[in-house]
Order: C-alpha cells, then structure tokens, then sequence
C-alpha cells in the first residue's frame, strides 16, 4: 500500500506522527487509512483547530459510514491527540473513553506467582509421549519471560531463535509488526536444553522450533490442550464461572507485573509505557493502558519479585548488534523451578541462527 497522502493543515503532524509510530515498530495500515480519512474529512469541512467538535464530528461520521463496527479505530485519533498534546498542541483534544460505549474489554485472568510457580512445577513433571514432555517448560516459560502471545512462540523459526546472542526475532506478527527480543540467561539455558532433545529426537530440520511429535507445526488447540492439562494436574482451582486460565494469561502476567514493580520503585510508569508497548508488540498506548485498569494492579507495597530480571527495550533492526546492558527490565522464568530437561548423553551444540 502507498503511503497515505494528506492535505488539511494537520498535514505535516500527521506525517511526523505516522513517522513516530513506524520508528516505534508500527508498520500497520489501519492507521494511516483512517487519518487519511479524518484528513480529507477536514480539508472538505475547511477544520483548522484539533478541537473536540471536529474530532467528535469526524467519529460520528465514521460510526455512521460503518455501522455495526467495533470502535478500535478510534484508537488511532486518540492517539494522535495525546501525541499533538506531547509535542506542539497541549490544547488538542483527546477522544474521551465515553465513545467506547457499547464495547466492553473482558477482564483478563490474572495469574498469581503461586499459579506460577506451581503451574511450572507440573510442567516439568509432565508425562507424555509427545515433546511437550521436554517443551512445556520452554514453551510456556518464553510466554512468561517475554510476553508473548500464543502464536508468535508458535510460529518460531529455528532461525528466530539465536540462543548464542540471547535474543529472538518476532517476525511480521499482529498487524505485520516485527521485534526483536532479549532473553535472559535463565531461559536460555532452559531454550538450550530443549533445543538439544528436539535435535536428538527429530535431527536439524524441524518447521519450527517448537513442534508436535509429527513433527508438525503447534496448533493453537494443542497449545491450549497442553495447558489446561498442565494447570489441572497442578491441581490448580478453577472458577465455575467467569474467566478461566489460558496460555495468553501468561502474556497478561507480563505486562501487569512490570507495572506493579515499576510502581513499588516508584518509577515513573508512564515513561516507561511506551517501551512496555514496543516490546510487546502493541499497535498503540491504548492497549497497554489498558493493563493499567485491570482489577488485582494494587500497585504493591512489598518487595519486587525474584522473578525480575535485567532487559533491555530494542528497536527492531535485523542487522543490529546488542548489549544486554544492567538496567532493570522484565520477567525472567521463576529461579525455584527444577531444571525441567535432563542433559541428553550427545549433547550438540546450541542453536545457532
């Protein structure tokens, strides 16, 4: 798709903030489509002030050219508000969260560390023929450490994986966004003992590089099965109604455990925001805001948990080279947990992607 062409006198902050967002890893086309949208909606009405009657009268003419649709475009010129805001308009006008009336975002699952820890134990005392015998641990325990979602750690390359640098490549996800991952020392040793045990098993080539015993490439039901199978013979509760566990809960975990440790330092979360964002993957702020509002945050007083572990935020650049600097960063797979693998008696040499 070409670049979107504007020509209001909101023209030139729409291409820096498009600018902006791409340098944050946003690559989708959604939003550039619908501010070209809100661009000629105010060349045609002659709109010259970022006030609410023009956005407001702009929303209401896109609900009206779509009726039915779930409102997650109106993200897009929130968005753009709160960077005019930022940047040379502290007079733009922010939608308000009163127009998602009608769209109610379900509550996540929100893990406790004693689901956790317990969660992971049973991981690695699974019995079972197939290789999540040895890539339960490593599969869920990427979720958990990084954030992922369910079908990027299923969709992993070999080549994604590079467990001599300690990083991953997370390669055209939701809304063709790509990212580039630090993992911490913990998970790659536990990557690296997987990765050994599937080689022995399947040789060098696999689709990818978590697999069924086919071996074939992870569906999501199987993902989903292996966890509920997990979870039940941790003999963890579950609710009779209401919100129950799933693999994306440990996506969930990441994100609001960060905040509350940023909180319990008394570190400002809104800076940090924006980088929780890019290494997650989200289109906008407002999907990481959303964390903010879940209802167990309590914003804790007592000691960060020993899971932290030192990270960093990198921009995505394939031919970049990192350094894992000493800042504080995110989760690292819990310490207590027993090694989940046992050393093979050929071990052959980690991946190298």
């Amino acid at each position: 798709m070409s670049k979107p062409v504007f020509t209001s006198v909101f023209a030139e902050d729409l291409k820096r903030y498009l600018a902006f967002k791409q340098d944050m890893g946003c690559y989708g086309t959604a939003r550039g489509w619908y501010l070209s949208s809100f661009d000629a909606y105010c060349t045609k009405h002659g709109i010259v002030s970022f006030d609410r009657q023009a956005v407001e009268d702009w929303v209401v003419f896109r609900k009206s050219s779509q009726p039915g649709s779930q409102p997650s475009w109106m993200s897009y010129i929130r968005d753009f508000g709160r960077w005019m805001r930022t940047h040379n308009n502290p007079d733009a006008y922010v939608l308000t969260e009163s127009w998602r009336s009608g769209f109610v975002r379900s509550q996540p699952y929100l893990l406790s560390r004693e689901e956790i820890s317990r969660f992971f134990q049973a991981a690695a005392e699974l019995k079972t023929k197939s290789p999540w015998q040895w890539q339960s641990v490593a599969f869920f325990g990427l979720m958990h450490s990084c954030g992922l979602r369910t079908c990027e750690t299923r969709r992993l390359r070999l080549q994604d994986v590079d467990l001599r640098k300690g990083e991953i490549d997370v390669l055209w996800s939701k809304g063709n966004r790509s990212r580039r991952l630090p993992i911490t020392d913990e998970i790659i040793e536990v990557l690296t003992k997987y990765d050994q045990m599937s080689r022995k098993e399947f040789g060098r080539q696999r689709p990818r590089f978590f697999i069924s015993s086919t071996p074939t490439p992870i569906t999501p039901v199987t993902a989903g099965v292996m966890f509920n199978r997990i979870w039940d013979q941790a003999r963890l509760p579950r609710s009779s109604g209401g919100n129950q566990p799933h693999p994306y809960s440990f996506k969930h975990h990441f994100a609001y455990a960060n905040i509350e440790r940023w909180m319990a330092e008394g570190t400002d979360v809104n800076a940090m925001l924006p980088y929780l964002a890019r290494y997650m993957g989200h289109a906008s702020l407002d999907s990481t805001y959303y964390y903010i509002h879940t209802h167990r945050i309590s914003w804790m007083a007592t000691q960060p948990s020993p899971t932290m572990a030192k990270a960093y935020f990198p921009r995505w650049d394939p031919n970049e080279k990192h350094n894992t600097p000493s800042s504080p960063g995110f989760l690292g797979i819990r310490p207590e947990l027993p090694a989940p693998v046992p050393a093979p008696s050929q071990e052959p040499g980690p991946a190298q992607h």
